[in-house]
């Protein structure tokens, strides 16, 4: 496959903006990335093409300042091979890859294996939707979670990275916040789409059979009628309350639950962030084994 490239050097913090165009050939003889939508496909390629390349960039002791604001970016001509499952043109870009790279070891995911869960198989369409109409995916395996997000999303993102990364540091990666993985943008026929990749919070093995999204509020915390027709609907606070249950996980690990809920909330309030929630998933025992 004939493309060219632009890229921005992930080998050196001093070079993580320096652009570099040449032409060479990608091959891929191996794998072939079939999804019902370019986008998908496209995403499959893109992360399977930037963690080979990151594969041969050395880790360093530790990250520089300007790796917070690198990123690498390809720019992909496909007329020679596998016009059938990708567009004939396509952008990838991956912003921070050696400061996401640096995440993912921190919570302990290999990047072959986060690799093998989000190109091995397109990722799974999921009925929940953001309020402002964030397409939520999961990968095929139920691993990974992918969410598109606005321009101003991933802005935001850069500006609290470099705290977030220090807090994953100082926690040792023992915390209830998302787990950022991965944040993208892939250009398809002109359209700019963004994206972010986190671990599922749910267990990939066990089937959650009810879910609450919990903010501490009763003010309009009641699901829908809508959201309550949902196979898996997200219940909120008034709908946990109205229902009497409540969580027996013993009192070591209320302890150990409410020390980590209480670090991460601080840390929050640092960042001056107030929308945000507790999200609680349920296995049925009982009910998974009839």
């Amino acid at each position: 496959m004939s493309s060219n490239c632009t890229s921005a050097a992930v080998v050196s913090a001093s070079a993580s903006k320096t652009k570099t165009k040449k032409k060479h050939f990608i091959g891929q003889k191996v794998k072939l990335f079939r999804a019902s939508e370019p986008i998908l496909s496209v995403l499959m390629w893109g992360v399977n093409h930037t963690i080979n390349e990151l594969s041969n960039v050395p880790v360093p002791v530790m990250l520089m300042p300007d790796d917070f604001k690198a990123y690498s970016k390809i720019k992909v001509d496909n007329h020679l091979f596998n016009k059938e499952n990708l567009p004939s043109r396509f952008k990838f870009k991956e912003y921070c890859p050696m400061v996401f790279r640096n995440l993912r070891e921190r919570f302990s995911i290999d990047d072959q294996d986060y690799q093998n869960s989000l190109t091995r198989s397109a990722p799974l369409n999921s009925d929940s939707q953001g309020r402002f109409g964030n397409r939520f995916l999961t990968s095929y395996d139920h691993r990974f979670v992918i969410k598109t997000v606005s321009s101003e999303d991933i802005a935001e993102m850069h500006n609290i990275l470099k705290k977030y990364h220090q807090f994953i540091v100082e926690c040792h990666g023992n915390t209830l916040l998302p787990q950022f993985l991965g944040m993208y943008r892939l250009t398809v026929d002109g359209v700019e789409t963004y994206m972010v990749v986190t671990r599922n919070v749910f267990s990939h093995r066990l089937t959650v059979h009810r879910k609450y999204d919990l903010k501490g509020s009763t003010v309009s915390r009641e699901a829908s009628d809508k959201e309550k027709a949902k196979d898996l609907p997200t219940f909120k606070d008034n709908d946990f309350l109205n229902e009497g249950h409540k969580l027996q996980i013993g009192d070591d690990n209320k302890k150990y639950f409410l020390e980590k809920l209480k670090r991460d909330v601080e840390f929050l309030a640092t960042l001056k962030i107030m929308d945000y929630s507790l999200l609680v998933g349920i296995h049925d025992v009982e009910r998974a084994e009839q």
